[in-house]
């Protein structure tokens, strides 16, 4: 393909994924009061019996710009099967048949792991919200605007989801002979007190409870990739 063809075929992925994520946010605009009782329950969860699970707006147009926020970022998440296609259209004619093996394996795990680490992220963040709002002393009574809370949840959710990417970094370092098995096995030790540190840089709320729930997956998951390089280079 001519560069002015390869530039028709990326306008014509980029128009397709568009679409996609604008249906996505419709569909997420549509739903926003179901979605947003779901994002904001594990504030209800660390509230006491009887009380209103409420979030607070200051500005007029802070609820219009919180439905527009929630609806683009669900439609970028509902679309993302049809991106990331779209992508792997895209970059698969300028593949060659070995890559083709390893990049299937590789996206898969990507999504599946990024995934998995959002669920963490979910599961977690009761317990982290509940510390937050703990930690100021009694005198401290929380009211929450939904910008801020919101912000917090989705920074949360990607920071568990890159660092779920771990192992799929390490295992690329691997097959790119940049690393081996032997050196991350030597390097066992610093390792873990690197990832503990990382771990503690990136969560977004500074609690120890999302700080294990990161750190531990990660010391796993780094284990695994030796696993997995050993099994690679056979």
């Amino acid at each position: 393909m001519s560069i002015i063809e390869h530039l028709a075929e990326l306008r014509r992925r980029l128009i397709i994924s568009a679409v996609a994520v604008a249906v996505g946010a419709v569909v997420a605009f549509i739903y926003y009061n179901h979605i947003l009782s779901f994002l904001i329950q594990p504030y209800c969860d660390t509230l006491p019996h009887g009380r209103a699970c409420t979030l607070y707006i200051t500005d007029p147009l802070e609820g219009f710009a919180t439905r527009l926020k929630v609806a683009t970022w669900v439609g970028f998440l509902l679309s993302s099967p049809v991106v990331l296609f779209q992508f792997w259209r895209f970059v698969t004619p300028g593949l060659n048949p070995n890559e083709k093996r390893y990049a299937v394996p590789f996206v898969a795990s990507s999504v599946t792991l990024f995934c998995l680490g959002a669920l963490m992220a979910r599961l977690t963040f009761p317990k982290a919200l509940q510390f937050l709002l703990s930690v100021g002393g009694n005198n401290l009574t929380p009211i929450l605007s939904p910008s801020k809370y919101l912000r917090l949840v989705i920074l949360v959710a990607l920071a568990f989801g890159v660092a779920f990417l771990f192992p799929v970094l390490l295992v690329f370092l691997q097959l790119a002979n940049v690393l081996t098995s032997r050196r991350l096995s030597r390097w066992r030790r610093p390792a873990v007190v690197v990832i503990f540190i990382i771990a503690a840089v990136i969560t977004p709320s500074q609690d120890p409870y999302s700080l294990f729930a990161m750190a531990i997956p990660m010391c796993v998951f780094y284990e695994a990739s030796i696993i997995i390089g050993k099994l690679l280079h056979r």
